[in-house]
């Protein structure tokens, strides 16, 4: 993924209200850096580097600045005390091979041992600290652990959006006791999002796919607010489809909810956001790589059939609409994208999109795990769209309309 830095953050039409690095001289600092490095690991080797590499560059600026690093993190789901299958000391043997330098390893978060390690620290020094959920405060948000963390260091640097929304003492609390700042990733996550919903560049498009409606409903309440066009696929699509009173056979579809749906498109309608759903799809009568499949229109599903991807009328109406928008915001595939062919129209229109990016013609953001495995899948990487975000719950959580309290701990306190 593209490394972040303060030049690279999509443009905002205001300065923002939140301190970021260029507001702060770390010299001769003791930095405490929240990070994410919940990373996938497998037989004792990290498969994917992504959330190391992309907060280097805020790691870099303040070794550079003559600081003392000292980075916080959480792994895994430990029961509130330590774990050997969730320590830290891995990463404390593979981030000095990743990042080209020394980093040390502190076997507790607080207490003696964590003082012990930050005081032995010189200027331009790499710290990490063992897991922060090893202790019950962390996740409970305890004021008494959030000021235990606080007293390692002068400052802190919030570099992980994607634990944005969880009110932790490592993400929340301890800006109670320290001035807050956000690191370049945090910074470039938020540009990008507030480019993408709260001051956008008109029409704006969202596409929304996935399976249910049902874990997405906060979410489409908020788009059909703040978006003129709601592009939906994916399951999601066939239970808006059966509101209408389609018959969609055997697609997934959540049948409970086509009140919901109902809603939805009612709100949408008196606001003037236009609902965009598939007018055809690629069906099989099994969910299987390489099924065999047929094309038809959405109200002619076979009986046995069940839809799988969009279809090419769909795709290619899709791609027609965000000829005319400005700005897209995506979360989810448009079809069961990870076994073949059912990638086609994820792929096709993602590949639209990061044409028309490409272009300077449209300003793009996506998110969510599913998004991000689904572009990759198409080709599609981080220099495709304007921003994409490694970030999961947080990013949806934002696009619901939530106060993330990790984003407002960074705003001054008044």
């Amino acid at each position: 993924m593209t490394q972040p830095s303060s030049a690279q953050t999509t443009p905002s039409a205001n300065t923002p209200r939140f301190r970021t690095l260029d507001t702060l001289n770390a010299s001769g600092k003791t930095v405490l850096v929240r990070v994410d490095f919940n990373v996938p690991v497998q037989d004792g080797q990290i498969t994917d580097t992504s959330r190391i590499d992309r907060v280097k560059p805020t790691i870099d600026r303040l070794r550079a600045q003559g600081a003392k690093v000292v980075m916080m993190a959480h792994f895994g789901r430990p029961k509130a005390a330590p774990e050997p299958q969730f320590s830290l000391d891995f990463l404390a043997q593979a981030l000095p091979k990743l990042w080209g330098y020394p980093v040390t390893f502190a076997a507790d978060c607080v207490g003696a041992q964590a003082e012990k390690a930050v005081a032995a620290l010189h200027a331009g020094d790499v710290l990490l600290l063992e897991n922060v959920r090893f202790h019950a405060g962390e996740e409970k948000n305890e004021a008494g652990f959030a000021k235990s963390l606080a007293a390692l260091g002068d400052v802190f640097v919030n570099d992980a959006f994607s634990a944005a929304h969880r009110a932790h003492a490592s993400t929340a609390g301890i800006a109670d006791h320290l001035p807050a700042y956000a690191g370049l990733l945090m910074e470039a996550e938020l540009k990008a999002l507030e480019a993408a919903l709260t001051a956008p560049v008109r029409p704006v498009a969202a596409i929304v796919g996935g399976a249910k409606i049902s874990t997405k409903l906060e979410l489409l309440g908020n788009l059909v607010g703040k978006v003129d066009v709601l592009i939906l696929g994916g399951g999601m699509a066939n239970t808006f489809l059966a509101a209408k009173g389609v018959d969609v056979k055997k697609s997934l579809c959540e049948h409970d909810m086509k009140d919901e749906a109902r809603a939805i498109m009612d709100t949408a309608e008196r606001g003037g956001c236009r609902i965009i759903l598939p007018v055809d799809f690629t069906c099989a009568a099994e969910f299987k790589a390489n099924a065999d499949h047929v094309h038809v229109a959405a109200d002619a599903i076979p009986d046995g059939f069940m839809a799988l991807d969009i279809g090419p009328r769909s795709a290619d109406h899709i791609i027609a609409v965000l000829k005319d928008c400005k700005t897209v915001v995506w979360n989810g595939p448009l079809g069961a994208f990870e076994i073949k062919p059912f990638d086609a129209y994820t792929n096709a229109v993602a590949s639209a999109v990061a044409e028309r990016t490409a272009q300077g013609k449209i300003l793009s953001v996506a998110g969510g795990g599913d998004t991000v495995s689904a572009l990759a899948n198409a080709g599609v990487d981080a220099d495709g769209f304007s921003y994409l975000s490694g970030a999961g719950g947080a990013f949806l959580e934002w696009l619901e309309g939530k106060t993330l309290p990790g984003v407002a701990a960074l705003y001054p306190r008044v």
